[in-house]
């Protein structure tokens, strides 16, 4: 990648400038840093959910992100009885800035015609098995309309901030293909309550 970079710009084909905006961009202002914060203001905020729920673009631009790929994004909640999963069918329409560029196997003709035949088989082969009653929808992207699944906030997480929420969520998580796992109670070390030899035997 370096090496195609170096011959675009010593031939002139691209401006090192903007190459640097473009990939500051990507790095900092789109990607999946910004669907987690999304996902994290929804689990700790109702009022925000609803909103999102209500007019996800509008809910979105609130906290900052919007712009080309994003015009009409729609969210969509996992619960303990159904399971969201986005695809594309038609191509690769992806809602940019929320989850930055698309991974490659999103874009590839196996996942787009496979996830709408076999959801459940395709999702276990992303290590995502899903309890039979659980119902799963697919939500298949276009230029006009592009998704984000709220995924199912993990248990132990009840007293987690905003900011430590945001870390949890995957990119995956937020297309469906992932459910994120319970959070582990710390483990409380056992302290020696021997008094120097004095305690009882």
């Amino acid at each position: 990648m370096r090496a195609l970079e170096s011959i675009l710009i010593d031939k002139g084909y691209v401006d090192p400038a903007a190459l640097d905006e473009i990939i500051d961009t990507y790095q900092h202002d789109v990607g999946p840093r910004n669907g987690a914060r999304v996902v994290a203001r929804a689990w700790t905020d109702p009022a925000y959910l609803e909103r999102l729920l209500a007019d996800a673009t509008a809910a979105i631009a609130e906290l900052g992100y919007g712009g080309r790929q994003g015009e009409h994004m729609v969210v969509v909640e996992n619960t303990d009885t159904t399971h969201h999963v986005v695809v594309c069918t038609l191509c690769s329409c992806y809602p940019w800035p929320v989850l930055g560029l698309p991974p490659a196997w999103y874009k590839s003709p196996a996942y787009r015609s496979r996830v709408v035949i076999d959801p459940r088989g395709v999702l276990a082969e992303f290590g995502t098995v899903l309890d039979p009653e659980v119902e799963v929808r697919v939500w298949d992207s276009t230029a006009e309309l592009r998704y984000l699944v709220i995924p199912r906030r993990p248990a132990g997480t009840e007293d987690w901030t905003e900011e430590q929420l945001a870390d949890l969520v995957t990119r995956n998580s937020m297309i469906g293909t992932e459910v994120l796992a319970p959070v582990a109670a710390p483990t409380v070390g056992i302290r020696d309550h021997a008094d120097g030899g004095g305690g009882a035997s």
